[in-house]
Order: structure tokens, then sequence, then C-alpha cells
């Protein structure tokens, strides 16, 4: 299994399916880091939708998105379930980022951040507009989750380019 990509190396490319909601209703597409080149991306991989602490996280960061828009940053979340559960998941909790599929878990495997047989860690993996990664968080338990004041730190840092590495370890 590949390990999750060192800070300052590339990211690994995908496409995904994703479905954002939308004030009109949610508009599916296809999501592809490398079209997003020229702003920070910040990409949570989380375990699922409606679980108690995927609800927390992905509720913190929706309540202050505009603080990572703000720095330029998009976010996107990535978990295993279909984009019908990300639809009903975002308009229940009002998220108003993408949520993308990940059914074969091909996006969590390309960042080492898959557990066969459970599904993925809890990870989330700050981008600079090269489509670098700058700074990285993957759980063992998953229990907490990252919070958006370090979110934030993190892109001020990335977009000023420079990599931060990965405080205290890998958690």
């Amino acid at each position: 299994m590949p390990k999750p990509p060192e800070p300052g190396t590339p990211a690994p490319d995908f496409a995904a399916p994703g479905t954002l909601r939308t004030d009109t209703g949610p508009l599916r597409g296809t999501y592809r880091p490398g079209e997003r080149r020229g702003s920070p991306l910040v990409l949570v991989f989380y375990p699922g939708d409606n679980t108690p602490v995927c609800t927390r996280q992905l509720c913190s960061y929706t309540s202050e998105l505009e603080r990572f828009t703000d720095l330029g940053a998009t976010v996107w979340g990535i978990s295993p379930q279909g984009l019908d559960s990300h639809e009903q998941f975002a308009a229940r909790h009002d998220l108003r980022f993408p949520l993308l599929a990940d059914t074969e878990r091909a996006v969590a495997r390309a960042y080492g951040v898959a557990v066969p047989g459970l599904g993925l860690r809890r990870s989330v993996f700050v981008l600079d507009a090269e489509g670098v990664v700058r700074w990285r968080h993957v759980a063992v338990t998953g229990l907490t989750f990252r919070s958006v004041d370090t979110l934030t730190e993190q892109i001020r840092a990335a977009v000023a380019g420079r990599p931060r590495g990965v405080p205290g370890g890998d958690q």
C-alpha cells in the first residue's frame, strides 16, 4: 500500500465524481486536482457520511468556509460513500463544499490513507497552487480532527511558499 505523499512532493492527481450543494439543488461533476492549479486545495478524507466525528468535522469546516475562501483555498471532502449519500448528508447539514465519492477507494489508496477492510484514515492534505503537498495530517484512530485554525495556518504557509512539514508527525 502506498504511503501518504510527503510534504514538498507533488500530490497524486485523480478524477472523482462529486456533488456540491447549491441554493438550487445538488450540482454533480467530476473533480480533478490538476484542474485547480493556481490556488490552494484542501483535501479532507473522512470515513463516512452522517457519522458523529465526520459530521462535526465537516460542519465546522463549512461554518467557517469563508476563512478558507478568503485565503483563495478550496475544500473538498472525500469518502467512500456514493453521490446520493453525499447529497443527503450535504442537504441535512448544509455543507457547502464539494463531497467526492471514492467508492472504490482509489483516491484513498493513491494518498496512502486506505485501510483494507475498514475504509480510510481521517486525513487532511493541504496542496499549494502548483499541486504540491505542503502539509498533511493522517490520523491513526480518527477520533479527532484538525481545526479550522490549524488548516488556515497551513494554507497561509502554503500561499507564502513555505513548506511546513508534518508538525509532531502523523497521528
